[in-house]
């Protein structure tokens, strides 16, 4: 029954410490009670910390977007993080693409031009898409969830004392309502001292005012008690601002290694890829001056050069022609690395010099090719005919 008593006690002095606050922050927003005004320092780290929280925020959230641009990809990922739970691995773009690539190569198949060229930026598509992920798992790590801790735990916690600190700045200024009002009713007694009854009510009212008084003189006492708290705890973003640097620059040293593995990767591309033969860059270049020939064209070569500048179109087609229609041989310089499908062709490496010669009934995109004692099919857009 004790226990149930202090229950309901507690429970009426809390439902009346609510109302009375209720009233006070009403009066102040009609004009009709004074406000406790914080102090200049305090007011300045309370700006300071919502700044924070604001721009933290933002670019913790614009961060998530750069490194995941797939809504329903983050979407995703916050539920499992939610959960506990490892989100099921997938490909990420680049890697997809690389895939796609890859698979193309092989389907147009390897010992073309084409296929092999796919081939070869499809691996290095999926490479850049590990460093991608590299970039991810890194800033996650080291930028975002510094942030993210700052959000929902530091800040956190200032809200809660902020809180605290309005309530106690309310029960003050109510308490000084009350200790005002007090005040005036004892006047007002005083001045109508004309019988006993009145004398009485001096008394009652000169009580009120000292138990007001004791009330504000605690709640001025719980105030300071809780804005010093709560100063202690805004200071403390400065040392949020100085970390978050750190961990700003982590992320700058993250995306400079993504930015430099990707070139690098690219840069390594170039080379394996080398120069493309001039048919095919003259093709490219003039495809919008010069009407495109039948794709239906047997010979890659003759369809490539369709486009050809009158000069280079002489040279290669004269040249390749002659030597088709000669039993002789030519040396021809390689233009980039191919690696022999099968074992009746020859693999080659960029650069280097080989001799050729066409046979009887060979495929027109193909000639026969010799280094030292190894010959096999090679591929004609790999090649550079030398005089």
């Amino acid at each position: 029954m004790n226990i149930m008593d202090f229950n309901v006690k507690k429970l009426a002095a809390d439902a009346g410490t609510f109302l009375s606050r209720a009233v006070q922050f009403t009066e102040e927003k009609l004009g009709q009670a004074e406000k406790t005004e914080l102090d200049a320092h305090l007011e300045n780290l309370l700006s300071k910390a919502e700044c924070t929280k604001l721009w933290t925020e933002k670019i913790m959230k614009q961060t998530e977007v750069l490194l995941q641009p797939n809504p329903n990809a983050r979407i995703e990922e916050f539920v499992y993080e939610k959960l506990d739970r490892k989100a099921p691995s997938r490909m990420n773009n680049p890697e997809l693409l690389g895939q796609y690539m890859i698979d193309a190569g092989n389907d147009f198949g390897p010992g073309t031009a084409y296929g092999n060229a796919l081939i070869k930026c499809g691996e290095t598509q999926k490479r850049i898409g590990t460093a991608d992920r590299e970039l991810i798992q890194t800033s996650a790590i080291n930028f975002l969830t510094p942030l993210r801790n700052f959000i929902e735990g530091d800040y956190k916690t200032i809200t809660k004392e902020r809180k605290l600190l309005q309530n106690k700045r309310l029960d003050l200024d109510a308490a000084k309502t009350r200790l005002k009002k007090a005040k005036v009713a004892e006047a007002r007694a005083a001045q109508l001292n004309t019988s006993q009854p009145e004398e009485n009510n001096i008394m009652i009212w000169a009580e009120e005012v000292t138990k007001s008084e004791q009330e504000v003189r605690i709640t001025q006492s719980e105030f300071d008690r809780q804005a010093e708290i709560t100063r202690l705890l805004l200071e403390g973003i400065s040392s949020t601002h100085a970390h978050h640097l750190r961990c700003l620059n982590d992320f700058v040293e993250a995306q400079m290694t993504y930015y430099a593995q990707c070139y690098q990767y690219m840069l390594d591309l170039q080379k394996q890829l080398g120069s493309f033969p001039s048919t095919f860059l003259s093709n490219n270049n003039q495809s919008s001056a010069t009407p495109v020939q039948s794709v239906s064209t047997p010979s890659v070569l003759a369809s490539a050069s369709a486009s050809l500048p009158s000069v280079s179109n002489s040279i290669v087609t004269s040249g390749i022609s002659e030597l088709k229609s000669s039993s002789g041989s030519r040396k021809a310089r390689v233009l980039y690395d191919y690696d022999a499908a099968n074992s009746s062709e020859l693999s080659l490496l960029a650069d280097e010099v080989i001799t050729v010669y066409s046979i009887p009934g060979m495929d027109s995109d193909w000639l026969m090719g010799e280094r030292g004692n190894q010959q096999g099919k090679v591929p004609i857009t790999y090649l550079e005919l030398l005089n």
